[in-house]
This record gives C-alpha cells, structure tokens and sequence, in this order.
C-alpha cells in the first residue's frame, strides 16, 4: 500500500514542472489573434504561427508590426525574441486560392528620392514630419524613409502621392 502511495506521489510530482513548463511557454492563440487583427487592417491574412515553436511567456504583451507588405513581426522586446510571420492573399480572395490583381494603374505613388510628409495621427493630435524616400512605394506599401539627417530612418505605410502614415 505505501508503495502505492510513493508512486502515485512521485507522478504527481513529476506532472507539476510539466504543468509550469507549459505556463512558460508563450500562448500562441494570443499572439494569432493579434496578427490577425493587423493582418486584417492591411487588407491581408496572416499565417498561424507553428505551435511546435516554444519561446518564453512574453512578461508584457507582444508587439506586432508589418515589416512590409507581406510579412508581419512579432516581438517581445523585453526577452529579446522576435518572429516574421508571412501574410497571405487578401482577406477577400477566393477559396480556390485566387488572388485580387491590382489595377494596371497601381504604379508607385512615391519614387526613391521623393519628399515625404510622414504623419503620425491618434484621436487627441497629429504630427507630420518631413522625409525622404529610399524606396518607391504603392499605396499600403511599407516602404523605408530617412529622416533631414542620414541616421534617422523610419518605415511608414504610403497613403498618397507625397504621404505616409507611421506604423507602430
């Protein structure tokens, strides 16, 4: 009977740092939600993240940003992890796997070397700032900008002919 007992409590035992290994590990249907949700923004479908992937719980919320217009980045800036993950067709595409073609008219609305206004908009005020294309650019492009002196570089999301919205 109390090797019974010695057993039953020496597999309990061994289940408890299963258990909190799994609570380490990052919650991925999280993250899929919040990929979703930028991916959708954008016109686009995110990928899920493979679930055999196993990175430290992430102590604040990850952080998810386009890279450009096909893959988005989610980062834990605190442990230093980050990942890419690959956007598909437009949310709107067919099952059969069509894709929505841009007009033929869809050339670049920003050219390498064009002036920039970059504006940073939220619900209390609006920032511009002057930039300068290092990338042509369609509209709902990502492309990347320099700022007035060569170190500043930035990625915005372009808008217009001249205009860009900044991306977190």
């Amino acid at each position: 009977m109390k090797r019974k007992i010695i057993i039953g409590i020496a597999a309990f035992a061994a289940c408890i740092p299963a258990a909190s290994a799994q609570q380490a590990s990052e919650d991925w249907q999280t993250i899929d939600v919040l990929t979703a949700m930028v991916a959708n923004a954008m016109g686009r479908t995110a990928t899920p993240i493979d679930r055999r992937i196993k990175l430290a719980r992430c102590p604040e919320q990850a952080s998810v940003t386009a890279v450009d217009s096909a893959t988005l980045a989610v980062r834990c800036p605190s442990l230093g992890w980050r990942l890419r993950v690959p956007m598909t067709a437009p949310a709107g595409a067919s099952a059969a796997g069509g894709f929505v073609a841009k007009p033929a008219a869809a050339a670049p609305v920003v050219r390498r070397g064009d002036n920039v206004r970059v504006t940073i908009d939220t619900e209390s005020f609006s920032i511009s700032y002057a930039a300068t294309a290092t990338q042509d650019g369609r509209v709902g492009d990502l492309i990347a900008l320099r700022g007035s002196d060569a170190k500043s570089a930035l990625s915005a999301v372009v808008t217009g002919p001249g205009r860009a919205r900044l991306v977190d």
